[in-house]
Parts: C-alpha cells; structure tokens; sequence
C-alpha cells in the first residue's frame, strides 16, 4: 500500500560509515524529533565496514565465535531481532520517520520497509518474497534483506540492509538473524551485472512510492557532520 499524501523529506547519501557514527547520528536525529515533531523525516543510505549487531533481546548462542576472544567489531544496540552483519557491497537505509504522518501500526511500517525491497528487486526481475512468520525479504529461498527497527514515540530508527554485492563470508560466523537452516544470499548471485549505485537510486525512488515522501537535492557525508556540530 502505497500513502496518499506527499510528505518532503531529507535524503543523506552518505557512502561508508563506521557503526557507532551512523548509530550516534541515528539517536541524535531521533531525538530532535522526539523533542520537535515539525522536523522533516530523514533517510540515511550508507554502508558500513563489516560489523556484527545483535539485537537488544538476541541470544548470543547464534555466534559462531567467542566473544571474549574475537577481533570482530560487534554491538548489541536497540532494534529487534537476533545478530545480523553488516559489511561493504550493502546497501543500509535507516529511516527516522514520524510514523503519525503515516500510520502508527508498527506491523504495517514492517511490511512497507519490506515492500520497499521487493519493488527494488522486480525492477531487475527478482521475485522478493516475504516467509510468513518472519521478516525480511528472500529470493530463492536465500535471505537478501534484514530487516529490524526501533520506534520510540512513533519515530523510527533501524530499518534494513539489502545484499547487493558483499562478501557473504561473514555471515558464515553467525546464525544470521536466529534463522537456523536458511541461507542469506545476495542480488549479484542472481544476476551476470549489478551495480550498486543504480540498486540504490532504484531503492530510493521506491521508497517515495512506498512511502508518498520527495526527497530534494541530496545532502552528503559532510552535510550530516555539520548538523550534528550544530546540535
């Protein structure tokens, strides 16, 4: 389902960006919103060096690894769901959105961020499929979207990552998102050429269908780091 009426919003195209920044820039938008509900919704597209989460409730028996004795960067932060990784050649999009202006139906904003996806994909003839019960998104019985959020007074944080080109070697260490017996995979299995820059510019004209949103020229790396100073 598709919104009706327009909202005008942020789009930060933000390229790669350590973890704990984008999560800092995340809660700082956030609670601007939280504190001002007239500020406009943002979206932040970016990618991250590679980096396990777990979420606030997830078991850390899905790990692979010792934990005491592992090099690996990993966070447990506030979204729902199980462990999931992250790393180059994904596309990440954390929506800060106001859900009043929308619908304040959090099983909806679910399935919208995953309809998001799925429009993506058919546009290189992909058939995306929800699997009852779970969330995210799978081509051919492999998981090419994540999906996990968290909302606090209606405003979203998290939201998902789309496998367009990683190395899928990482998720090898981790029972991605607590889902015993089914593999992640990645758009570039089920295509000769992807490039991610278009998957992206692709990803965000179907958010604003999705969503009924405009984004206007959009803002950088730099331009986020100059509005969190200001703050």
């Amino acid at each position: 389902m598709e919104i009706s009426q327009s909202q005008n919003g942020d789009l930060y195209l933000l390229g790669e960006v350590p973890y704990l920044t984008a999560w800092h820039w995340q809660k700082m938008l956030v609670h601007e919103r939280r504190e001002n509900g007239a500020l406009k919704d943002a979206v932040l597209l970016l990618q991250h060096p590679p980096v396990y989460t777990l979420g606030h409730g997830a078991d850390t028996r899905f790990l692979k690894f010792d934990l005491q004795k592992s090099n690996h960067e990993i966070h447990r932060i506030e979204r729902g769901g199980e462990v999931t990784y992250h790393c180059p050649g994904q596309i990440v999009c954390y929506p800060i959105l106001n859900l009043r202006r929308y619908r304040q139906d959090l099983h909806w904003y679910l399935r919208q961020l995953e309809e998001v996806v799925i429009r993506t994909l058919r546009e290189y003839d992909l058939v995306g499929e929800r699997i009852s019960g779970l969330t995210g998104v799978w081509v051919n019985g492999r998981k090419v979207a994540a999906v996990g959020i968290k909302v606090s007074r209606w405003i979203t944080m998290h939201g998902f990552a789309l496998n367009v080109c990683p190395n899928l070697s990482g998720f090898e260490k981790i029972v991605p998102c607590g889902i015993e017996k089914r593999s992640v995979g990645s758009m570039a299995q089920f295509l000769s050429e992807v490039d991610l820059v278009s998957v992206q510019r692709t990803l965000i004209r179907q958010f604003e269908h999705v969503f009924g949103i405009s984004f206007n020229q959009p803002l950088l790396y730099q331009d986020l780091q100059a509005l969190m100073v200001k703050t």
